[in-house]
């Protein structure tokens, strides 16, 4: 994707463009509604695979472009890697690539232009690069150029995109052989959409954040109860359409009114951060599974896909992990599985129940194993309880019963 040239600001007029900086192809109010377009493109995606795509997208069609990719440069790893390719693909190049990227010294005029801030007066200008020997192109590389020919193309332009003074990395729009060659006011045309494409990206970061502040517990970093419910209602919905096993496991800390009473509240967070850690790694061996906490000393793991048996060896863990921590004293731990013999599930709230009262029937127990909800069939106690309404009465039938 990537065929350096003589860097930023550096394309001037050449005698033998002939195509009046190709502007007469798309005129003014042409390319405004083009930048509103992208604009908008980029403000309805979901996602960064959506906004690159909008990006993308919206600059070839803006700029006249057959190709258009946008590439994010990661430093720590030194490289300019490909968010996404659209128009007419060369070999090898694939809408999102997996990992199609490029280290950057081997552009020296790029990794000056990446090592620092951008220059005073605003970001750096975008530039032009040809496939044949131009004039205007003096410090494109013979292999550069035969890049762009491998490529299939005959032109292109870069536009670096800058957040916070930083280039984060780089717009690219190329055009055929025998295409109007890509002029200065096309540059600089580049360089108002990679201003828009920073604007669409430093939006998405912002909302991004939003939604990880909703859906994140702010003491353990896991999910929050927000964002279990809503995974749940794909999750049902995913058990409901393919038949796969749906599983909930509930932990609650237990001891924690007795440490913070004791020995502060500050030492019962730091309990709660741990054993939201065990939790997490332990929910690690479960593909696709969410840990969260669900508020106070209760927490969670949502699971979707993995067998039942797989779920309470992990929960067992859970346990055995939890016990081991100082100064709680380990965790009452209730699981409810479609795996089990629990009945039909007609809602998410009725997994709710039975995992809730499993984990109240192991609290009374003092269980240091997970209590599974339908191990004992139809006439299970937890079932039995958790399709009741709920009341101390129905609770306390519990105790010291099977």
């Amino acid at each position: 994707m990537i065929t350096r040239g003589n860097g930023p600001g550096s394309s001037r007029e050449s005698p033998n463009r002939g195509h009046a900086h190709t502007l007469g192809r798309m005129g003014e109010d042409t390319r405004l509604c083009a930048v509103v377009e992208v604009a908008h493109g980029m403000a309805a995606a979901q996602g960064l695979r959506e906004l690159a795509d909008a990006a993308a997208s919206g600059a070839r069609r803006a700029m006249d472009g057959s190709f258009a990719a946008l590439s994010v440069w990661e430093r720590e790893r030194g490289r300019l890697r490909v968010l996404a390719n659209c128009g007419e693909l060369a070999a090898g190049e694939e809408p999102h690539p997996v990992d199609e990227s490029y280290p950057v010294h081997d552009y020296p005029e790029v990794t000056g232009l990446l090592g620092g801030a951008a220059p005073r007066g605003g970001a750096p200008r975008a530039w032009v690069e040809t496939a044949c020997p131009d004039p205007a192109d003096g410090g494109i590389s013979p292999a550069r150029r035969a890049s762009l020919r491998r490529r299939g193309r005959g032109c292109c332009v870069v536009a670096p995109v800058v957040l916070d003074g930083r280039v984060w990395g780089e717009l690219y729009v190329a055009r055929a052989p025998g295409a109007p060659v890509f002029g200065p006011r096309d540059a600089d045309f580049a360089g108002v959409l990679a201003a828009v494409v920073a604007a669409g990206i430093v939006q998405h970061e912002r909302l991004e954040e939003v939604r990880r502040l909703a859906f994140t517990d702010p003491l353990t970093g896991l999910a929050n109860r927000r964002a279990v419910d809503a995974r749940l209602d794909e999750a049902l919905a995913e058990h409901r359409a393919t038949g796969a096993v749906l599983s909930l496991v509930v932990c609650d800390v237990n001891g924690l009114k007795r440490v913070n009473d004791t020995l502060g509240h500050g030492t019962g967070d730091r309990l709660l951060e741990r054993f939201g850690s065990v939790l997490a790694m332990c929910g690690a061996k479960l593909p696709g599974a969410l840990a969260a906490r669900l508020g106070g000393d209760e927490f969670c793991l949502l699971v979707v896909g993995a067998e039942a048996a797989d779920v309470v060896r992990v929960a067992e863990e859970v346990c055995e992990r939890a016990a081991r921590l100082e100064p709680g004293d380990g965790v009452a731990c209730g699981v409810a599985s479609t795996g089990e013999d629990i009945g039909p599930l007609h809602s998410a709230r009725r997994l709710f129940r039975l995992a809730d009262a499993a984990q109240y029937r192991a609290k009374d127990l003092r269980s240091a194993v997970p209590v599974v909800a339908g191990r004992y069939g139809p006439e299970d106690q937890v079932v039995r309880l958790a399709d009741t309404p709920a009341s101390t009465a129905d609770r306390r039938a519990l105790r010291g019963r099977e």
